[in-house]
C-alpha cells in the first residue's frame, strides 16, 4: 500500500477555480479475481483525524476490498473538488462546504460516507486558540480582531460568527483570514493574527506554547457537528459504482477499525505528523464512523445562511449518492 503523501502539484493552482457511533458492519469484500489491487487517490488533511486512514492503510483494510490508495495532502474539502473534476483524484475527504458549494455550483459532487465527528462535550478536537499578545479571553472578544481559517466560507467562520453573536459580539466586525493549519502557530507569535481556528495537534501545540483556548466553535453551536465527509464525484459513481461501493464498503470498515483501535490510531499519528508522542497520546480523537448525520450536515448548511456565508442553502436532496 501506498502510504506516502503525494504532492498536489498543479492542483493548487487548479483550487483557484472555486473561489467564487459505527452503523452496521461493511459488507464482507468480494473476490478480486485476479487478486490485483485497484489504485485509488484520496485527498486529505495532514490532521489527527486522518490518522484513521494511515492507520487502516497500513492494517491492510483496503487491501482486503481490491484497493491500493494513496493519500494527497489538501488543506480543505474545497481546494479537493478541482482534482475531483479534473479525474486527478477519485476520492476526497473534508469538510462539508466543499460539497455544498459545487452542489450549489451544479458540480455534480456526491457526499458517500460521514468520516469523522466532533465531540458534543469536553476537550473537542478543533478549537478557537488566541495568542497572549491580542487580549482575546473570550468569545466576544473575537469581534473586531483577525481571525484564521484553513477554508474561507466554511464551517470554521461559519461556527465562529454564530458563536461570537451569540456571545453578544459582533460578528460581522471580525477579519477572516485564509490561514494553513501547520502555519498558524508561527502566524499569532508574528502577529499578523489574533487568533486562529485549528485542529488537534495545532490546539495542544498552540496552548502548550502558551496560547489562549478561547472556544470549541463546534460545541457552542451544533454539538457533534460532522467534521469531514468522504465525497466522489457523480460521474464516477455512475460510471463505475463498483469502485465507488467497495471504497464506501472499505472506508466503513476503516473507521470501525479506527474505533476498536486507539493506540494503532495515535501509533499512525506519530508516524505521518510531526508532534511530540505527549502530544499524540493525549489529543482528543473524533467519533470516527460512516453513518451520516443528515440533520446536523442541513442544520450547518441553514447556518451557513443565517450569517451570511452562503447566499442559500444547497439542496440537499441532490447532495448524497
Amino acid at each position: 500500500m501506498n502510504t506516502k503523501l503525494a504532492p498536489l502539484g498543479a492542483l493548487a493552482a487548479a483550487a483557484l477555480l472555486l473561489t467564487a457511533c459505527s452503523g452496521s458492519p461493511a459488507p464482507a469484500p468480494q473476490d478480486e479475481g485476479d487478486g490485483e489491487l485497484r489504485p485509488i487517490s484520496v485527498a486529505a488533511l495532514p490532521i489527527v483525524e486522518t490518522a484513521a486512514l494511515w492507520g487502516a492503510i497500513d492494517a491492510g483494510i483496503f487491501e482486503e476490498y481490491g484497493l491500493d490508495v494513496e493519500v494527497v495532502p489538501a488543506q480543505g474539502g474545497a481546494q479537493a473538488i478541482p482534482a475531483l473534476l479534473n479525474g486527478d483524484i477519485q476520492f476526497a475527504i473534508g469538510q462539508p462546504f466543499g460539497p455544498f458549494r459545487a452542489e450549489l455550483q451544479d458540480l455534480g459532487i456526491s457526499v458517500l460516507t460521514n468520516y469523522a465527528s466532533s465531540l458534543e462535550e469536553g476537550p473537542d478536537v478543533n478549537a478557537v486558540v488566541a495568542s497572549e499578545a491580542s487580549g482575546i479571553t473570550d468569545i466576544a472578544d473575537l469581534a473586531g480582531k483577525r481571525v484564521s481559517v484553513n477554508s474561507l466560507g466554511a464551517a470554521g467562520d461559519v461556527t465562529i460568527m454564530a458563536a461570537v453573536e451569540a456571545a453578544g459580539g459582533d460578528a460581522s466586525t471580525i477579519e477572516f483570514v485564509e490561514v494553513g493549519f501547520p502555519d498558524v502557530a508561527a502566524q499569532l507569535d508574528a502577529g499578523n493574527i489574533d487568533a486562529g481556528w485549528v485542529p488537534e495537534p495545532f490546539v495542544a501545540q498552540i496552548v502548550g506554547g502558551g496560547g489562549t483556548l478561547v472556544m470549541h466553535p463546534y460545541q457552542e453551536t451544533i454539538p457533534g457537528l460532522p467534521l469531514l465527509l468522504t465525497f466522489a464525484t457523480a460521474e464516477l459513481v455512475s460510471s463505475d459504482a463498483a469502485l465507488v461501493d467497495d471504497f464506501t464498503d472499505a472506508m466503513t470498515a476503516a473507521l470501525e477499525w479506527a474505533t476498536d483501535n486507539e493506540a494503532d490510531v495515535r501509533q499512525a499519528i506519530k508516524d505521518n505528523l510531526e508532534v511530540p508522542d505527549a502530544v499524540a497520546d493525549s489529543v482528543p480523537l473524533p467519533v470516527f464512523t460512516a453513518e451520516l448525520d443528515k440533520g446536523k450536515i442541513e442544520e450547518l448548511g441553514e447556518l451557513a445562511v443565517e450569517v451570511g456565508v452562503l447566499d442559500e442553502a444547497p439542496d440537499f436532496a441532490n447532495l448524497y449518492r
